[in-house]
């Protein structure tokens, strides 16, 4: 069954109002919710702030992240201008402030609809994002714990130096990316130089890294090489094998694939969820 919620009625009239800050985040003007919602005087409206404010801490949301003060000047004519105080209130704000309106309002019910339906929605999406952090998570420290042991196995299969690594790990990364070397993978995903490749990599792209690597190793392992030319020849063919698997299969090639966040906002935000959870 699908996730997807229909669009409720008189949506039109709550997306046309909706802001976007310069983060990329989506608000809503309490001063522009009070006037479509037909609060001729803000005076009232602000009542009704004050108990959706309360709801929302005593429902465990931090009030500061959704109920966000700010001042704009508006003109009162002869090009003055004078100072209001105004809200931007997230999705959730506004299913609050719905929630605490007047019923009798003409669009306050559907406003109750269309806010409730955005807001599952985002939660639906939530969870999307929190599984797929998670399995990042998950793949990431599976894949720093296999380089470790492909490094050692490379060793014993003559790549010592450090140059000679780089070069191992470039020949892996041009079997599975089409011929493009770790630098040019930097490039095409639009990485600074020091930005490690796997800690911007979705999971379906590091579960492809983290197979090769795997498979590299055993394969090293299991043919007992012993020169380094021999090992850059292999962790290649692996690789290509791996991009092969994954055309065949219909999927997304691995240099085509979106940058995603720093693993380590991830982890820092798998942190603070875990510690707000106990």
């Amino acid at each position: 069954m699908s996730s997807q919620l229909p669009a409720p009625a008189g949506s039109n009239t709550f997306e046309r109002i909706k802001q976007v800050n310069t983060q990329g985040n989506e608000f809503w003007s309490a001063r522009e919710l009070a006037r479509v919602l037909e609060y001729t005087d803000f005076r009232n409206f602000v009542a009704v702030l004050a108990k959706a404010r309360e709801a929302c801490e005593q429902s465990g949301h931090k009030v500061s992240d959704h109920f966000v003060d700010f001042n704009e000047m508006v003109p009162i004519g002869s090009g003055a201008q004078r100072e209001i105080e105004d809200w931007a209130l997230s999705r959730y704000a506004c299913y609050l402030v719905i929630q605490n309106a007047d019923p009798s309002k003409p669009l306050v019910a559907l406003g109750q609809t269309y806010f409730a339906v955005q807001t599952r929605r985002q939660e639906l999406a939530d969870d999307e994002a929190l599984k797929e952090d998670k399995m990042r998570l998950l793949l990431r420290a599976e894949m720093k714990k296999h380089n470790k042991q492909l490094v050692g196995v490379a060793k014993q299969s003559g790549v010592v130096q450090p140059l000679d690594y780089a070069i191992f790990m470039d020949h892996g990364y041009r079997g599975l990316y089409g011929g493009l070397g770790m630098r040019d993978v930097h490039e095409r995903k639009w990485l600074k130089p020091k930005q490690n490749i796997l800690d911007h990599m979705g999971s379906t792209e590091l579960a492809a890294n983290l197979f090769r690597a795997t498979q590299t190793e055993e394969k090293l392992r299991r043919e007992n090489v012993r020169h380094k030319d021999h090992a850059n020849r292999i962790h290649n063919e692996v690789d290509r094998k791996v991009r092969k698997t994954i055309h065949e299969l219909g999927g997304t090639m691995p240099e085509d694939m979106p940058v995603a966040e720093s693993i380590k906002k991830v982890a820092s935000r798998e942190k603070k969820r875990l510690k707000a959870g106990a």
